[in-house]
């Protein structure tokens, strides 16, 4: 019995040790595939203000959170098994699937884009008089839902890629460490951005000299930020979708675009001396926004003007 005890014991220890490991190996992971999907996150954080933008500032947290649970819903109920699963039984379709929403995105983009330059309107927006708010916030909320769940397809890709060697333990790990701590940083900094003009209203109220500037200064410049996250997520629409496009396609064999895009950055990095790194990521990054523009505003054409169909509010 002693001795059989004592085995147990050892078998327990080593599995408590792979245990730890794998953890270990999770975390390192997790945090790999994170850095490089910071580039998605920050335009996950910009597109989403967009989305209460206008709207009663007691429905901004709950509009949030609605947003924030569907989020969760995307990423480890619909994108974690599908990722598992494709990589698994179908890795040539992931490429396909990403150039798809990145379409979507282009789309939203250019849509949004042609109806503020004077294009007709589909659907219901912030601009027209709001009938039934239900309704509205309802609407609002799938929108920005259904636009996380392209974001966080493409989080999901870029973390699939960095852990693909991995085993089918670890890659589920850290597609799940990383879609919950992900939608935690953009929701919770959302919340932040929609709500500093209350914090600014109640330091505004504050008997501190000091604190009364800071508070109006806060009230009165929110708004401001507001619209140009709104015009920052539009953009962050066109050239996230138009970099999935480009990407894509060089995947499937057509280098050219990339080459091209590739090929512009490096010459104004190269000429740019101390802010060339810079120069050659806006370089990519509007050449990227200028091929969403081009794509999502032929789809905005074929669907409105050929197809006759309606957007869904938004």
């Amino acid at each position: 019995m002693p001795g059989g005890l004592v085995a147990l014991l050892d078998d327990v220890s080593v599995i408590a040790r792979a245990a730890a490991a794998s953890i270990d190996d999770v975390g390192i992971a997790a945090g790999k595939a994170g850095s490089k999907a910071a580039g998605v996150v920050i335009d996950d954080a910009a597109v989403t203000p967009s989305y209460v933008t206008g709207l009663t500032p007691a429905r901004e947290l709950p509009l949030i959170w609605g947003i924030t649970k569907g989020s969760f819903r995307n990423k480890l109920l619909i994108l974690l098994p599908v990722a598992i699963l494709l990589s698994e039984f179908l890795p040539w379709a992931v490429t396909p699937l990403l150039m798809l929403g990145g379409a979507f995105l282009c789309y939203e983009g250019a849509e949004k884009i042609i109806e503020k330059l004077g294009g007709a309107k589909h659907g219901e927006t912030l601009d027209d008089e709001i009938t039934d708010p239900a309704v509205f916030e309802k609407a609002r909320v799938s929108g920005a839902i259904r636009t996380d769940l392209i974001l966080s397809a493409e989080i999901m890709a870029i973390t699939l890629n960095e852990v693909a060697a991995e085993t089918l333990v670890t890659r589920v790990g850290v597609l799940a460490l990383v879609g919950v701590l992900l939608t935690v940083v953009v929701y919770g900094a959302v919340a932040l951005i929609v709500k500093m003009d209350d914090v600014g209203l109640h330091l505004a109220q504050r008997s501190s000299a000091v604190a009364r500037v800071v508070g109006r200064s806060m009230v009165g410049a929110m708004p401001k930020v507001l619209i140009v996250l709104s015009i920052v997520g539009t953009a962050a629409m066109l050239w996230v979708g138009g970099g999935i496009i480009i990407h894509g396609l060089h995947q499937l064999g057509l280098h050219t675009p990339s080459e091209a895009v590739e090929a512009a950055a490096h010459v104004l990095e190269k000429a740019g001396g101390a802010v060339g790194s810079a120069l050659g990521w806006l370089t990519t990054v509007a050449l990227s926004a200028v091929v969403g523009l081009a794509l999502g505003a032929v789809i905005t054409f074929l669907l409105h003007k050929v197809l006759k169909l309606e957007a869904p509010d938004h």
